[in-house]
């Protein structure tokens, strides 16, 4: 599993550099949240993690509070969540997740970028049994045993626990995200998070080694990432 999500981390850690709307995919996701949940991160776990990554990734101050604000209006869009599936070049798995508050146009400009590119979207559940739906926690220390102790005393279901580069990373079922992060805490203190999400993470990687399909996978997903709607992409690929 490990390889998988570092295959994926490095991938996306290209696209998203040249990704200038991180801000505003960032302040859709926090709006939403907020709304569900309400606007105060001590109250709303979820609320208080994705600020944790919005900082992280160096989101500006005044566009959190902008998102966290009209969220506590009331009023504003009415985003749903929306997702896709399909193969994308070189018979690669895609999974792409998207908020949109008008799901008809963001199912044409999803299903553009797959045709574009001689891509086949799916059907729900096309892919998505090939993906582990995970909780990912990552953060520095070589204590493995320590960290598993913790979690099976929680009661977490811990589906794997790397030790490398003096960092750790732990995978666990996603409905147990809070439970696995909390148990951690409370065993090392406070923690400077490295990685701490929820992502589909392939349970195999297909390499692409065709100068064409890489192209073409290359340009499928500049082409999903300049969608406002698409919030992340999950793939098979290995490039």
């Amino acid at each position: 599993m490990g390889r998988a999500f570092q295959n994926r981390k490095e991938s996306m850690a290209k696209t998203s550099d040249a990704n200038a709307k991180v801000y505003s995919k960032f302040s859709r996701e926090i709006y939403v949240c907020a709304k569900a949940g309400g606007g105060d991160p001590d109250a709303n776990l979820a609320l208080r993690s994705l600020l944790d990554r919005a900082k992280k990734a160096q989101v500006p101050a005044h566009v959190i509070d902008k998102a966290i604000d009209k969220a506590k209006g009331g009023g504003g869009e009415d985003f749903a969540v929306a997702r896709y599936e399909g193969y994308g070049p070189g018979g690669c798995m895609v999974i792409v997740d998207c908020l949109t508050d008008n799901p008809n146009r963001t199912f044409g400009d999803v299903r553009l970028c797959f045709t574009k590119t001689d891509c086949k979207i799916g059907t729900q559940g096309t892919v998505m049994h090939m993906f582990d739906h995970c909780a990912i926690l990552v953060f520095k220390g070589d204590d493995e045993d320590a960290a598993l102790e913790a979690l099976m005393e929680a009661d977490v279901d811990v589906s794997d626990i790397e030790n490398e580069g003096g960092m750790l990373t732990v995978f666990a079922p996603h409905n147990e995200y809070f439970k696995a992060k909390q148990a951690l805490e409370e065993a090392f203190g406070e923690i400077d998070w490295e990685v701490d999400e929820i992502q589909f993470v392939p349970q195999n990687t297909s390499p692409i080694t065709d100068e064409e399909q890489l192209a073409l996978f290359e340009k499928f997903i500049d082409m999903l990432n300049d969608l406002d709607d698409v919030q992340n992409i999950y793939h098979t690929a290995e490039v």
